[in-house]
């Protein structure tokens, strides 16, 4: 132990990373953005696999398995809510059992056996309905793909989900593990991180919806799909080669059971009076997290009995919690109002890989003599994604870093805010666009251009830039330091319901509507009405968000020696809410009980 933590002092760190022997790691030869950037390679590969699938199957599931416009747009939300949801489980194994680089090297080879299986369902020709004329498909004779052709496609689609969640909640939190959060160079250079991680989703996004799509469309499904399986296979052989560059954090344990366990303590203890001090709880003196004043119901669960004191159960976890537990406790909950404003965002987005991409099939796609893809349209999407993240790291952030003198420049919470923003302008605008198209084709019998539909992609593709890389942040940081690949799993479950609440709402129109909104012939409906259904949505939400927002109060963390690289006001961390008038009236009512 004293080995350790002298090496620790001198070219280690002092959060715990050890290298892949086992050793406390030297800083010098691990980590940094050469751990970082190998571990971005997985991601890259993730986002090629993923988005070269989600953002063109709903053409396939329509054109080539005849199935209703509506029904698969749900298959496809479905199908990205469960991926989104696999990465809360999969952050829970890897904070306490696995550790994020193992998870991410299980995930990434289960990943690869669905792309695979997934190319094998979209090639044989038995796993396909017969072929339907534009005859047939006007009078509505299409036969259908039964249970048994889509039972190989649902195998592969829930595999890839399996695998893809399992990557998303981990590589960003093993990624960000790569720095030092007391050191403040690494811990600068962490902010970069999470940008430049969306830059490279974004990269491997757009090269999946251009050249992936095209190879779907134009050569055949099982190629563009071959072509992913082997990106995703590439990319774990070289997360596997990079180990020694690697710093790792050790899994502490369930984080489910921890709050399960505090919780429960609390509600047992709900009668005992509260200590005259906070210092009276148990192991007040050794907690990492300073104790607060919010949620302070919660804190009875810190309070040791005297009988139980008396008969040396002092250290049993289910008869009494420690300060630290219970503090971690809270800042779980103080995530959950933000989450649940986040989650309408992400069915605004699931909109770009739906219907959207449907309108495109309504209109005139060509640009001179070549027809682009329905689903190639979706490059806009990340153009602007790619467009604004290059903007927030090289213009926004250093601008408002100037103005604010808060070295983030903009907080994570404002990022989602500015995306939130964008999402309800998008609305209104595909609104706009959706009923002129209809017009058009309806009343003057003509195709408007497909490129009408780059604006609302444009805008979703903005918000996405500040609202992703906001809530990314936001979870990772605010998070309990234990908890991190499960807060990253919390966020990607914000991603999962939005999906969800997506197919939910396709539902309630459905059935509200008689059908009349949401038609697999789009000129017969009034898919316009629903766009400005989320866009009322949209407004409500984010009044909701503006709320809990201005009533939270940012984790702070503790650096050391901030002067050596002249960076004064990392001191200041990241306590700096949305004005400072609201965390001093924080201030005051922690003082009250909840």
């Amino acid at each position: 132990m004293v080995l350790v933590d002298a090496h620790a002092g001198k070219d280690g760190t002092d959060d715990g990373a050890l290298d892949f022997r086992g050793n406390p790691v030297d800083k010098t030869r691990t980590g940094g953005w050469l751990g970082a950037g190998l571990i971005l390679g997985t991601e890259f590969a993730e986002r090629v696999c993923v988005m070269g699938i989600s953002m063109n199957l709903v053409t396939y599931l329509v054109q080539n398995l005849h199935i209703s416009a509506a029904k698969s747009a749900t298959i496809v939300t479905n199908f990205m809510g469960t991926l989104n949801l696999c990465g809360l489980l999969a952050g829970f194994l890897a904070d306490a059992k696995l550790g994020r680089y193992l998870t991410v090297a299980i995930f990434g080879s289960i990943t690869a056996l669905g792309v695979i299986l997934l190319t094998v369902a979209t090639t044989i020709p038995s796993m396909r309905p017969p072929p339907c004329s534009d005859y047939m498909r006007q009078h509505h004779q299409c036969i259908e793909a039964n249970g048994s052709q889509l039972a190989m496609l649902y195998a592969a689609l829930y595999t890839i989900a399996l695998g893809g969640g399992g990557i998303k909640s981990n590589v960003s939190g093993f990624g960000s593990d790569q720095f030092d959060n007391s050191d403040p160079k690494e811990e600068k250079a962490m902010i970069f991180f999470f940008n430049r991680f969306y830059f490279c989703v974004s990269i491997g996004s757009l090269f999946a919806v251009t050249v992936l799509v095209y190879i779907q469309d134009n050569v055949g499904r099982g190629w563009g799909y071959g072509i992913s399986a082997v990106t995703m296979v590439i990319a774990v052989t070289i997360l596997l080669g990079g180990t020694p560059f690697y710093r790792f954090k050790m899994p502490r344990g369930s984080p489910l059971t921890v709050i399960w366990r505090v919780i429960f303590l609390a509600w047992r203890k709900r009668n005992l009076p509260y200590p005259s001090h906070p210092s009276l709880l148990n192991e007040y003196h050794n907690a990492k997290v300073s104790h607060t004043q919010r949620f302070r119901c919660l804190d009875k669960a810190a309070i040791l009995e005297d009988y139980y004191s008396a008969s040396g159960n002092k250290d049993n976890p289910w008869i009494v919690s420690t300060v630290n537990q219970v503090e971690e406790v809270k800042m779980v909950i103080k995530l959950l109002p933000i989450w649940s404003t986040c989650i309408l965002f992400w069915t605004v987005y699931s909109q770009m890989t739906t219907f959207t991409i449907e309108q495109a099939t309504f209109m005139n796609r060509k640009l001179g003599s070549f027809v682009v893809p329905s689903g190639s349209f979706s490059v806009f999407l990340f153009i602007s994604i790619l467009l604004f993240t290059s903007l927030n790291e090289r213009i926004f952030v250093p601008c408002a870093r100037k103005l604010t003198h808060n070295v983030q420049g903009v907080t994570s919470l404002q990022r989602v805010g500015i995306g939130l923003i964008f999402s309800m302008v998008a609305m209104v605008t595909a609104a706009i666009v959706e009923k002129q198209r209809r017009e058009a084709a309806v009343q003057h019998k003509t195709n408007i251009s497909a490129f009408w539909l780059v604006p609302q992609f444009f805008l979703v593709g903005a918000g996405e830039a500040f609202a992703y890389v906001g809530q990314l942040e936001f979870f990772i940081r605010e998070a309990p330091d234990r908890m991190k690949s499960m807060s990253t799993g919390l966020f990607l479950s914000t991603l999962a319901m939005g999906f969800f609440v997506s197919s939910l709402l396709v539902s309630l129109v459905d059935k509200v509507t008689n059908m009349r909104w949401l038609r697999s012939n789009l000129n017969r409906g009034k898919l316009d009405n629903f766009y400005w259904m989320l866009a009322v949505l949209g407004v409500l939400n984010f009044l909701a968000f503006l709320v809990f927002a201005m009533r939270h109060q940012y984790k702070t963390l503790q650096y050391k020696s901030p002067d050596v690289y002249g960076e004064n006001e990392l001191k200041k961390g990241w306590n700096e809410g949305i004005t400072s008038e609201m965390e001093k009236k924080e201030r005051v009512e922690g003082k009250e009980e909840p």
